[in-house]
């Protein structure tokens, strides 16, 4: 036990001294920059902890008291790190810090750290205790409303929620809408947002409530799926004398589009076109062309298309990109090569729109094509170009090839088993080979991910030249192009290691 946990806290140790080596090597910045941390000190205070921490409080402060490190707000921040989960040796640590050191000051980033940790354990009575002490001491920041808010609002406890505010208000400590905002901006991101409506509601007297705060709660409505509340607050917006944003329109016409209620967002953007049409921007017409698009309906599409262009809104690649695979969706594909031929320089938007329209129009060899031009122009391919060309040519389930060098066992699942991956290659086979079971897809960029190493380059050359005598040139120019330009992440990484300790 106590091994495994000096190699877990090793690990933190060798980043940390990387970041240090990062920020000598560059002019600092800051009036006070933080100091180094000796990483052996640290080692042995945090085994101390870890090992102690059950133990008499005097037997832990004498231990502690024996090493000889150097206590600095850094050096604390680095102990609670170290145990990002487990909030008795980082609290054991602070009353440390308060009894045999003190004249060491805690600010408020310290004790905001500390506030994390034990927030992130779900230890409420001690998270309470230390909020109590820290609007005594009047260390509180935006940022401890936000830990505090989020760790309550995770346990249920939503009286506490609003009581905190009532606490750090009787502190003297300002609690105003900036401040209710970013709470709720942090519960919303989270998907408490019926918590945030709770605590919006019940200060609403206290503090008050904008525009800004109640477009907040509409997109936390919205990304979880409940139109109706969605409406209750856009309507109580209005009613209070808030006109809602673009940024409210297009998530609520974004979101009525993913439940497929396309006419109430039609009729939306109809609204907007007809009372706010100044207000309609490149945003708000990109969204509704590529829903369009996707619904097969090209000639609406261009109509809308039209009128941003007729208002003097240019088109960005992401509207083209999806006019295009709504061109060839429909079989109009001299019309989609007419639009990319007429964009001076197409980036990765447009070639994705044209290489996934013909993919669904069965025409992998014409989609690894465009491929090799868009790579000649000097546009790089991403993870999403490979795994879409790789399922156009060999489906989203594999492939079953007549030739066992190139089939999709030998490629995918071997390859499984040779990166270490054995469990994910047998349910696999175990499904595959049960009959009445349908194969599971198979997640090809979870196997580009295994390879995007050194093994990979030579791994990728071998599949490239089986695929290339098997007579199948475009999938081996996928496979060799990754091999040459994706799988060298760990390459990149140490060239850039290598770099730094050399400017150090």
């Amino acid at each position: 036990m106590i091994a495994r946990q000096r190699q877990t806290l090793t690990k933190p140790l060798q980043n940390l001294l990387l970041r240090f080596l990062t920020t000598e090597s560059t002019p600092p910045r800051l009036a006070n920059p933080p100091s180094p941390v000796d990483p052996a000190h640290l080692l042995r205070v945090c085994t101390i902890l870890y090992q102690q921490q059950n133990s008499p409080e005097p037997r832990l402060h004498s231990n502690l008291n024996s090493l000889s490190f150097n206590l600095t707000h850094e050096f604390f921040l680095q102990v609670c790190n170290n145990f990002p989960l487990s909030w008795r040796p980082v609290y054991l640590f602070y009353q440390y810090t308060q009894q045999a050191n003190p004249t060491f000051a805690h600010t408020a980033v310290s004790l905001n750290k500390m506030l994390d940790v034990v927030g992130k354990s779900r230890n409420i009575d001690l998270l309470w205790e230390l909020i109590i002490e820290m609007g005594r001491r009047r260390l509180v920041n935006h940022v401890t409303f936000v830990i505090a808010l989020k760790t309550l609002a995770k346990a249920r406890e939503l009286k506490k929620c609003v009581e905190f505010f009532h606490v750090m208000s009787s502190r003297g400590i300002e609690c105003d809408k900036e401040i209710l905002y970013k709470v709720v901006k942090s519960l919303c991101g989270l998907r408490l947002v019926k918590e945030a409506k709770f605590v919006v509601f019940k200060l609403k007297e206290m503090i008050g409530v904008d525009g800004v705060t109640y477009k907040c709660l509409i997109d936390g409505f919205c990304d979880v799926g409940d139109l109706v509340e969605a409406s209750k607050i856009w309507n109580l917006m209005v009613d209070e004398g808030f006109d809602p944003c673009v940024g409210a329109v297009e998530k609520m016409m974004e979101t009525l589009f993913k439940t497929n209620r396309d006419v109430e967002a039609m009729t939306l953007f109809q609204m907007m076109r007809v009372k706010r049409m100044g207000d309609l921007g490149l945003s708000s017409y990109r969204l509704v062309i590529e829903w369009m698009c996707q619904k097969g309906k090209v000639e609406n599409a261009r109509v809308v298309f039209d009128e941003m262009r007729e208002r003097g809104i240019e088109a960005d690649s992401m509207t083209l990109g999806a006019l295009v695979y709504g061109l060839l969706a429909r079989r109009r594909v001299n019309e989609a090569y007419g639009i990319v031929e007429g964009i001076e320089k197409p980036d990765i938007s447009v070639y994705h729109g044209l290489m996934k329209g013909l993919l669904r129009l069965k025409r992998p060899g014409e989609a690894t094509q465009v491929f090799r031009e868009m790579i000649k122009r000097g546009c790089e391919p991403n993870m999403h170009t490979y795994v879409m060309l790789l399922q156009g040519h060999m489906g989203k389930r594999g492939r079953k090839g007549k030739d066992p060098l190139v089939n999709f066992d030998t490629i995918f699942v071997g390859g499984l088993v040779k990166a270490g991956k054995s469990l994910e290659a047998t349910k696999y086979v175990e499904r595959a080979t049960k009959r009445g079971l349908e194969v599971p897809r198979f997640n090809y960029n979870q196997f580009l991910h295994y390879y995007s190493n050194e093994e990979g380059v030579a791994m990728f050359e071998d599949v490239g030249k089986k695929l290339r005598e098997a007579g199948m040139v475009d999938l081996a120019d996928i496979f060799q192009r990754y091999g040459e330009r994706m799988a060298t992440r760990d390459r990149r990484r140490n060239r850039a290691v290598e770099s730094l300790v050399e400017r150090t």
